[in-house]
């Protein structure tokens, strides 16, 4: 059991739904392994509160914030300053306390691409297709175009949304669910951003057509809970690689966390939370 006294920093992740959320074991994982007088816990923030939930959190001296599923996008407009990358990448993930209020960073692009290079999935000239066009498709679509994806199919139920974020980039494709038809037959490399799938609905996918799942030879669902999901399965069932977004969880929030504290953590902690986490 640790000790909160005094003297202990208060870190967390806002969100809704929230009771999903792996975060805290994470974080006080690296908090008790690192010594670090800090406890990280979970708060759950209706979007009609996002703002004065913000504005509480900097009263109450809590140092840092992770953001999560819906907020990602909408929470940009209460910070101080914001990052160049999560200024780029158009959503947040992670609020740092600074003078004034928070600045916002977005460590999921960088957790994403560690999780790639940790399965060794290679993006240089692949097409991809990608499902989902929120906040943390964004910080993919980022990712992918930085490790030079060759094209990107979108796929997503808003296609109006997802064109406004994507449909500017000249080597993206935005189409609605019901449309992945028209993608050309070949092998792509598929990330499922949206949250269908996710603990409790674990027996939801976001595309049930088995044809769908024959154009591709490997895949991120970026769900954890369940660590197998639909989507996963019936990657699997038709003979391509999938992986959930454990390990991208996993790396976005050791980087959270180095934010908050100013420290670096030691690769041989960030083993041990993985086997810890994938117990």
């Amino acid at each position: 059991m640790r000790d909160i006294d005094g003297k202990t920093r208060v870190i967390g992740i806002i969100g809704d739904p929230i009771e999903h959320t792996g975060s805290p074991a994470i974080h006080n994982f690296i908090a008790e392994k690192l010594g670090d007088n800090v406890v990280y816990v979970p708060f759950h923030v209706k979007d009609r509160r996002l703002e004065k939930a913000v504005e509480g959190a900097y009263a109450l001296d809590i140092d840092g914030l992770n953001v999560t599923v819906p907020h990602k996008i909408a929470v940009m407009q209460y910070v101080t300053e914001l990052d160049d990358a999560a200024l780029s990448i158009g959503a947040v993930n992670t609020l740092v306390r600074i003078r004034g209020g928070y600045k916002g960073y977005n460590t999921d692009f960088s957790g994403f691409m560690r999780q790639l290079d940790s399965v060794d999935m290679q993006v240089n000239g692949r097409e991809v297709i990608m499902l989902g066009a929120g906040g943390a498709a964004k910080a993919v679509m980022y990712s992918l175009q930085k490790l030079g994806a060759e094209h990107v199919y979108v796929l997503n139920r808003n296609v109006d949304k997802a064109k406004e974020n994507f449909g500017k980039a000249g080597n993206v494709t935005v189409l609605g669910f019901d449309e992945w038809k028209q993608i050309p037959s070949g092998k792509y490399m598929a990330v499922q951003c949206t949250s269908v799938g996710l603990s409790p609905d674990d027996n939801d996918c976001v595309i049930s057509d088995d044809g769908f799942f024959e154009l591709i030879d490997e895949a991120v669902d970026l769900i954890y809970r369940p660590k197998e999901t639909v989507f996963m399965k019936k990657v699997a069932e038709h003979g391509g690689k999938a992986y959930n977004g454990l390990r991208m969880l996993m790396y976005q929030a050791v980087s959270s966390y180095e934010f908050f504290m100013d420290r670096e953590v030691p690769g041989d902690i960030v083993e041990a939370l993985y086997h810890e986490l994938d117990s």
